[in-house]
């Protein structure tokens, strides 16, 4: 852990110390921020109650978000690939046509 840091982030008002490398020290407050925005939305609403629901709640909703942004990529990455496809075929069109 010699490449690593040491860092205290604070979540729903609870100091936890954390190892991460260096390079992800500004990855993992950002991470820690969003969380607890997360998780302070959760219990303001006053509808789920304890930490540990407050916890699974915000899991819950954060990889739904997570599974439709991945969602999202894989269609643009389709889209993209058809894309990419026409233009080959329009391309190979236009060669065709010059040397007719």
């Amino acid at each position: 852990m010699k490449d690593h840091e040491a860092l205290t982030i604070k979540i729903l008002e609870k100091e936890y110390r954390v190892a991460c490398p260096a390079e992800e020290k500004d990855s993992l407050l950002a991470s820690a921020r969003m969380l607890n925005t997360k998780l302070n939305e959760i219990k303001s609403k006053g509808a789920v109650i304890g930490t540990e629901r407050i916890a699974v709640m915000a899991a819950l909703n954060m990889s739904h978000e997570l599974l439709n942004g991945q969602s999202l990529i894989d269609e643009h990455e389709k889209l993209n690939d058809r894309i990419d496809s026409l233009s080959d075929r329009i391309d190979n069109t236009m060669r065709n046509i010059k040397l007719v």
